[in-house]
């Protein structure tokens, strides 16, 4: 081979291996990175991942079993419970760290604990669920729901209805959140002294169906042209706030998926439960006073910012709106409950909310063939105390109180990762249990 072909040769591996180096500094410190289906995004900093985490349901068939997962719960942080490990008979959800299986499935062995592998490896799903987000900007006359939207997107939205339909539409902000970030709703009124329902979604930032579900029902009171659902919008008026833990949700975007609580740091801990933050019955049951936990109650009853928000919207608007429905959306488990979370002691109108709750599941399973139950929330679900609904009832005498947790099932293998394909059946059967409830409770006469 001639000097100048093996230069030119040297010429051409140099270039090459410039040109790999530029490409790999560029794949870490540029602005973009092409994922596997080749859609090329723009990566936020600090992700969390999931690879290769699994989900466990596993049955606690004795008292042993309830000691051993609650000790789990204590000492290992890279265990994610679903629900706390309380009662022999119980069923668990467990998001289990990749360097922990191992260890995990020594012990179900050991103990001869029941259990599923429900998912294999969470990020896929995690992946999935991001793809289907539209970005900032989107043209608003594509606003559906087949898609997750960023919160910026949503607040443009409820803007574009306030100047579409001026004289139904008002926007309310209740003020801004820990993080200075305004908690926004609408109110939809064709008459003002029509009774008031209250909407409240997003509590819990990684429940993405509960503001979707939120705008969904918007959407639906205004323009469905379905007589029993203008009926609706015409003798009621709404008042609904898709997001009421705006720094939590737009977190479950940029940083942490399954982030669930708000953006409070307490020392090197970040988040309180709102939903465990209101002053009834504050961390008697159902939550931690350990700013680690996913429901920690935080430092005080009412400590936080957007729970503080929600008292003093509440206290100035009960009475003069009118309010006589307090809803909360949440996910998942397939549920609609009412008072109480902290006691088996029963609401004065138990009778009333079972049947009204009982009704609402039956349009659900006539409408999708889905199955959801209804009872207290210490019934159905778990122990719980701090939460709004109980607060508004209690406090409030807000008469007609229930929480809604959507799509998925006890043992969903998605847990908080709705797909978006099931945005819009979920949607309409939070919409039809809703319009069964309301409608129900008229002629019981709660709206009188």
């Amino acid at each position: 081979m001639s000097s100048n072909m093996r230069w030119n040769k040297f010429k051409i591996l140099s270039l090459f291996i410039a040109l790999l180096t530029m490409s790999e500094a560029k794949s870490v410190t540029g602005a973009s990175f092409c994922t596997k289906d080749d859609r090329c995004v723009e990566p936020f900093k600090n992700l969390a991942r999931y690879d290769h985490y699994r989900i466990y349901n596993v049955e606690l068939d004795t008292e042993e079993h309830v000691h051993v997962f609650k000790q789990l719960e204590e000492q290992c942080d890279s265990m994610d419970f679903i629900g706390h490990a309380r009662e022999v008979g119980q069923k668990l959800s467990i998001l289990v760290a990749a360097h922990k299986v191992a260890d995990l499935a020594d012990l179900l062995e050991h103990y001869k604990v029941k259990h599923r592998i429900l998912t294999y490896n969470f990020q896929e799903k995690i992946d999935k669920n991001y793809a289907a987000v539209l970005p900032v900007g989107t043209d608003l006359s594509k606003f559906d729901w087949y898609h997750y939207y960023y919160l910026e997107t949503i607040y443009e939205w409820l803007d574009s209805l306030v100047k579409k339909y001026p004289n139904v539409v008002t926007m309310l902000d209740m003020g801004t959140s820990t993080k200075g970030v305004p908690i926004k709703g609408i109110k939809i009124s064709h008459n003002p002294a029509n009774k008031a329902v209250f909407i409240e979604a997003g509590i819990h930032a990684r429940e993405w169906i509960a503001p979707a579900a939120a705008n969904y029902i918007i959407n639906q009171l205004l323009t469905s042209t379905e007589e029993n659902v203008v009926n609706l919008a015409k003798n009621f008026n709404w008042i609904i706030f898709p997001s009421i833990n705006p720094d939590g949700y737009k977190y479950t975007f940029e940083h942490n998926r399954m982030w669930r609580k708000n953006r409070q740091l307490f020392g090197i801990n970040y988040g309180v439960d709102l939903n465990r933050n209101y002053p009834d019955h504050w961390n008697s049951t159902g939550s931690s006073s350990d700013a680690r936990r996913f429901d920690f109650a935080g430092p005080s009853a009412a400590s936080e910012v957007e729970t503080q928000r929600v008292i003093k919207f509440i206290e100035d608007n009960v009475a003069k709106e009118q309010i006589k429905a307090y809803l909360a959306l949440h996910s998942y488990s397939q549920m609609i409950m009412f008072p109480f979370g902290y006691t088996k002691d029963r609401v004065a109108n138990y009778g009333d909310l079972k049947e009204l709750g009982q009704k609402a599941t039956e349009a659900i399973k006539s409408l999708t063939g889905k199955e959801y139950v209804s009872g207290s929330i210490i019934e159905t679900i778990y122990p719980s105390s701090g939460g709004s609904m109980d607060w508004a009832y209690e406090e409030h005498k807000i008469p007609i109180a229930y929480t809604f947790e959507l799509r998925g099932p006890p043992d969903s293998q998605d847990m908080f990762i709705l797909p978006a394909e099931e945005i819009l059946p979920t949607s309409q059967e939070a919409f039809a249990a809703i319009k069964t409830i309301v409608e129900g409770a008229a002629a019981k006469g709660y709206f009188k």
